[in-house]
């Protein structure tokens, strides 16, 4: 992975802050992580409509309280999202990893996951 460091040549304001170079990964993780909640969140939304299984499945996490609709795919995104946090943020935690990469990663990932929670697309997949 790339090795980055505070380049106080070419930006002097950096060196008066005297700033300690700490590892990209922890960063890099959380970034991929909200990225592939949000992926979670979609494909959790879409196979609900796809499949009377997962339906049910899903279903099953609104409890007596009536929670609604959206408590099983919000809970399936959650665990999707600190899962994949906790193992990123493991195998990064001293690592000096490309953070524009991981941000676009994690853009990419959000931006599919959004697209599959609206309605038109979601609905194309029912079943």
């Amino acid at each position: 992975m790339a090795t980055l460091t505070h380049n106080e040549e070419s930006i002097p304001e950096l060196a008066e802050l005297k700033l300690a170079d700490k590892p990209d990964g922890p960063g890099a993780a959380a970034m991929v992580a909200a990225g592939f909640g949000t992926f979670a969140l979609g494909v959790a939304t879409t196979l609900n409509e796809a499949s009377e299984g997962i339906h049910d499945f899903l279903d099953g996490f609104s409890g007596e309280t009536g929670v609604g609709p959206l408590s099983g795919k919000t809970i399936v995104a959650s665990i999707g999202f600190f899962l994949s946090w906790l193992v990123l943020g493991v195998l990064w935690k001293n690592k000096d990893v490309d953070i524009k990469k991981a941000f676009w990663v994690g853009l990419v990932l959000g931006l599919i996951g959004a697209v599959f929670t609206f309605p038109p697309v979601f609905e194309a997949f029912a079943g």
